[in-house]
């Protein structure tokens, strides 16, 4: 039995109405039955372990109060049927409920036993709960429950923006792309769309933006507060023991810190006066020591655990603030309630909770479970964390928080209120909270690491590009200079062409510093806190150094047939690429007979191409095949290697071949003649 949909909040005048799927997973037919909806209009529950108890179906509690029932025809094997039972607000066991608060709710299946149909079977149940409101009851108000309801606005699917790539390899308006438009925003604009409307319905909602997410949104969503760029994970920064692995990858500190995401901010609402509170959101670990310490070093005061922070915590609930005390100041932790937080982000509280696999499930017992705690301390002032997921769904979202809007119990309330509240623990005390443990897994330390090196790879290859492919200022320098050229080197045309290059190499050194800062931005999206994106960026950085690497390449002659001691191979450098390359080329054979010349060094200029030859010298007829490879300055291969075939069929084409020949002869006579005329010795 699953619960499709179900009335969260029950007032005076709403009723009660349910909409549940019958499913037969058995592999027989299933006779017709009936699925009956009861409570206990009487009952309270007196503990969290009794609720949860109930919601597992392990405690039994009377559900004597039948509010519907409803007619399931028969089921064939794996086939359902969807049901509704609507029970009327002035329904006599609706109006006996006498006091507001969670009740437990019993939903049966039963088919007929025989078929006089006198007795039934109960062959599927589910248990899940109704929450009456105070509205229309005989009872004394109570001050209600603050709640903080807080989300992550970040880019579910960042992905490469392929032309953006394109431009930069071609030069098209390189020097004004700005290092951001790497990425592109996912196929996801009803995602989009239905974030938008769920931030427009409700006000309270608090958004906490990545600032590079808003920098890409044509219209910036209106934000509570700002999150670090990209979502960085700093909860992995601080769990991996190697810093500079992240400078290496192309994540510098200054690119995460709350001064960045400011800018940021600023640039995307086009205001340079606006400003937001900056949260260090929680990453794929816990909040540890380290991490906040880290996290207040980059200018984040205030940080958000949506999880794992009190768990171990099992007093009833509070207010979810903890001043921490850390090696860099006093940091403000804004902690989500587990239960409550782990239902709004779509999880069941145990999986033997099985009304709670579906959301309509969920939003029933997150109603009661609040319910159930504003009436545990109902005069105690407390402001309760509720986190959602980067992930979370926008409907399940704008259904809980028009729940919430709807129960008295509770008031929403924003960020900066938790944040002046009481805190709940600071000092030792909340240090001693601080989890030791960031609980990142082995295979999640695993895959970040392998995040790092591809990253650092691809970095590196860029700027061996930079350094050791792209023809350099000095190069021409040196190839323009009086002791390399002609007496009139120091003419005015001379000087022109010296200067025209200088200018040209320094733009392509700028452009390189372009193609780093795009890297750079999909490596920090890449070490994001959410995983899912890593593999596919950290890709994408790859195909960014490849695309920049493959653009210069070999264009090598089909066959070559040689039919003396000595011959050329023409071979074709290309350069796609809008500034000039100077590299060498590696040229090796498989025969000892047939060799080339081993290296050549060329300069290909932007856009175009250049062609070189090798010599080639063969001692023997016969084939082999010449291997072509690109190196940079430095004699490290970049390209993909190309062959030559190269066929000798080595004739006499010279007097040389002849005076061996001559010889051969003259020494085949003499021998013969020695042959026959030799004395023999008597014993022979």
């Amino acid at each position: 039995i699953v619960i499709d949909a179900a009335t969260p909040v029950v007032t005076s005048s709403s009723g009660y109405h349910l909409k549940a799927t019958v499913k037969n997973r058995t592999q027989e037919p299933l006779p017709a039955g009936t699925l009956t909806l009861s409570t206990n209009v009487f009952y309270g529950f007196v503990s969290r372990t009794d609720i949860q108890q109930w919601a597992q179906d392990e405690v039994r509690i009377p559900t004597p109060d039948q509010l519907g029932q409803a007619d399931v025809s028969e089921l064939a094997p794996d086939a359902s049927a969807t049901v509704s039972i609507d029970v009327p607000a002035d329904f006599n066991r609706l109006t006996a409920m006498a006091n507001w608060g969670p009740k437990p709710v019993r939903i049966e299946y039963r088919i007929a036993q025989d078929t006089q149909d006198t007795k039934q079977s109960i062959i599927a149940q589910t248990t899940t709960f109704l929450t009456r409101s105070s509205d229309g009851l005989k009872t004394a108000d109570t001050p209600p429950m603050n709640l903080t309801v807080a989300m992550p606005l970040v880019e579910h699917s960042w992905r490469l923006n392929e032309q953006t790539v394109s431009s930069l390899m071609t030069g098209d308006d390189a020097a004004h792309t700005d290092a951001s438009a790497i990425l592109a925003p996912g196929n996801n604009a009803k995602i989009a769309q239905d974030t938008s409307q769920l931030l427009a319905q409700h006000e309270q909602l608090q958004v906490v933006a990545d600032p590079a997410y808003l920098q890409a949104l044509q219209l910036p969503t209106q934000s509570s507060g700002i999150m670090q760029p990209g979502y960085f994970d700093i909860s992995g920064y601080a769990d991996n023991n190697d810093a500079g692995a992240y400078t290496r990858a192309g994540v510098r500190p200054a690119d995460w810190n709350a001064a960045n995401a400011l800018s940021r901010l600023r640039k995307a609402l086009g205001d340079p006066g606006a400003t937001r509170t900056a949260y260090a959101w929680q990453g794929s670990g816990r909040w540890t020591m380290q991490a906040l310490t880290q996290a207040k070093r980059q200018g984040y005061a205030t940080v958000i655990a949506s999880s794992g922070f009190d768990d171990r915590d099992s007093a009833t609930v509070h207010t979810g603030k903890y001043v921490v005390p850390t090696p860099a100041g006093d940091v403000t932790v804004l902690a989500a309630q587990k239960e409550l937080s782990d239902l709004a982000r779509g999880k069941a509280t145990a999986g033997a909770a099985h009304s709670e696999h579906s959301a309509a499930g969920r939003l029933a017992r997150f109603m009661a479970q609040s319910a159930f705690y504003q009436m545990e301390q109902p005069y105690t002032v407390r402001n309760l964390l509720i986190c959602f997921d980067a992930g979370t769904d926008a409907s399940s979202e704008n259904e809980l928080m028009n729940a919430i809007e709807q129960a008295p119990w509770l008031a929403l309330s924003d960020l900066n209120a938790l944040s002046s509240a009481q805190p709940y623990a600071s000092g030792s005390t909340a240090a001693a909270l601080t989890s030791s443990d960031s609980g990142i897994s082995a295979k999640q330390t695993q895959a970040r690491d392998d995040t790092l090196r591809t990253l650092q790879e691809s970095r590196r290859d860029i700027s061996r590009f930079g350094t050791s492919i792209l023809a350099d200022e000095s190069q021409h320098k040196d190839a323009s200079s009086p002791s390399n050229s002609s007496p009139s080197s120091g003419s005015p045309q001379a000087l022109a062409q010296q200067n025209a290059s200088s200018k040209q190499a320094r733009a392509g050194g700028a452009w390189i510093i372009k193609i780093l800062s795009c890297h750079d931005s999909l490596a920090l999206h890449a070490l994001s806190g959410s995983t899912s994106l890593r593999a596919g960026l950290a890709s994408g950085a790859k195909k960014l150094a490849s695309e920049l690497l493959g653009g210069v390449r070999i264009t090598p002659t089909e066959r070559v047939t040689v039919v003396s001691e000595t011959a050329s191979m023409p071979v074709t450098v290309s350069n796609d690429h809008p500034y000039p390359v100077r590299v060498k080329i590696s040229s090796l054979t498989d025969s000892m007979e047939i060799v080339t010349e081993r290296f050549s060094t060329v300069e290909v200029p932007a856009h175009g191409s250049t062609q070189t030859t090798f010599a080639i010298r063969v001692s023997t007829s016969g084939s082999t095949t010449a291997h072509l490879t690109l190196l940079d300055r430095q004699g490290t291969q970049f390209s993909i290697p190309r062959a030559t075939p190269i066929i000798s069929t080595l004739q006499i084409s010279d007097m040389s071949g002849f005076a061996f020949i001559a010889a051969a002869v003259a020494f085949g006579v003499l021998g013969l003649w020695r042959q026959f005329h030799r004395k023999k010795d008597p014993d022979e």
